[in-house]
């Protein structure tokens, strides 16, 4: 796996980011970042790309 981790900026809601740190703190990750990171690895790796974007869950839209 890439160890090359670069610093980037995106918008996620609030509820989001309240999420991955709960989800950082219950499975004792480091922070909220490798959270996501954790999620991104999954989505790429395992993941079902249909699953994931042809049915857009967006509960804001």
């Amino acid at each position: 796996m890439n160890k090359d981790k670069v610093a980037e900026t995106y918008e996620i809601e609030a509820d989001q980011r309240d999420w991955l740190a709960e989800m950082a703190k219950e499975y004792n990750l480091r922070n909220p970042s490798k959270a996501l990171r954790v999620l991104l690895d999954f989505a790429i790796e395992d993941g079902d790309r249909a699953e994931i974007f042809e049915k857009i869950r967006c509960t804001r839209c």
